[in-house]
């Protein structure tokens, strides 16, 4: 891992630019509108998708600029997604990434519409962007409408509401989490190869199993900072998914347990890359940041 924290810092700093010139606000009666949105996005944050749409369009020999649209694009529906997943109705959390949540910060309405707004913009971005052939702008559009919908992240928050104090096995649990963080994780390697206009079959199919591995690893080694990171580090309210009756991979199969699955997933993650060579040793670095993360 010897310079991926550069990487990192690096990969952060390009996609934080990038979303700070975005959001101009030219009608002075949204002020608070786009201070809501700018206070979701720009509050901090790992940036994992990001991350893997930079680091998947350069397994594939591809570093242009182009590409931070994509980034930018699943950063937004990520974020709206929490923005979303916070509110009373849902989630009923008050800390986000150590600050107050946005529904919090300004009122509820506002943190709807912002969640809102954000979501339209990820797909304007994407269908505006006259460096792809048009194929290649509908062909993302549809991945990612796909994965932030019912068949991906919002299906799966649906399951994730309807389980509150149920008893799931390990294969229901999975697909639950396939769904609700996996999907958008699958998008955002899938979004960064398609982005270079040059991925095959075969190398698709490769990423595409590579992120199945990684979107559940990451969900897994969430559950497992739930319990273990204290609220300071963790910038969430320690325990809330054990205090909500949410069922969690340690809460299944112990801590020790969800260790061994995270750190496994990790390693059939990395196996899948063996065909790209050195230029996925970015997506290799990444899967093992998402399980060794403690925030």
């Amino acid at each position: 891992m010897s310079d991926f924290g550069d990487y990192l810092k690096a990969c952060q700093k390009r996609i934080d630019t990038h979303l700070d010139q975005q959001f101009c606000n030219s009608h002075p009666g949204l002020e608070r509108l786009y201070a809501a949105i700018r206070y979701s996005v720009t509050g901090g944050g790992k940036r994992v998708r990001p991350l893997l749409a930079y680091a998947s369009c350069e397994a594939l020999g591809g570093t242009d600029k182009p590409v931070d649209v994509v980034a930018g694009a699943v950063e937004l529906i990520h974020a709206y997604s929490l923005i979303h997943d916070d509110l009373p109705a849902m989630d009923d959390d008050n800390l986000r990434r150590g600050r107050p949540t946005c529904h919090r910060a300004f009122d509820e309405a506002t943190a709807i519409l912002a969640g809102d707004a954000l979501q339209a913009l990820a797909f304007e971005w994407i269908s505006c962007e006259g460096s792809w052939q048009a194929e290649t702008r509908l062909r993302m559009t549809t991945l990612l409408a796909r994965a932030a919908g019912p068949q991906g992240m919002v299906g799966g928050q649906a399951i994730d509401l309807a389980s509150v104090g149920a008893q799931l096995d390990q294969n229901a649990l999975e697909d639950m989490h396939q769904h609700k963080t996996g999907a958008l994780i699958h998008a955002s390697v899938r979004l960064g190869a398609l982005a270079t206009e040059r991925a095959d079959d075969d190398q698709l199919a490769a990423l595409e199993e590579y992120a199945r591995c990684i979107g559940l690893a990451f969900q897994v080694q969430d559950d497992i900072i739930d319990i273990e990171s204290d609220t300071s580090v963790s910038g969430k309210q320690q325990g809330a998914d054990h205090a909500r009756g949410k069922p969690t991979y340690p809460a299944m199969l112990g801590l020790d347990g969800a260790h061994a699955l995270a750190r496994s997933l990790c390693d059939q993650a990395i196996s899948t890359l063996e065909p790209f060579g050195s230029p996925a040793e970015r997506l290799r670095q990444v899967a093992r940041y998402i399980v060794e993360r403690r925030f």
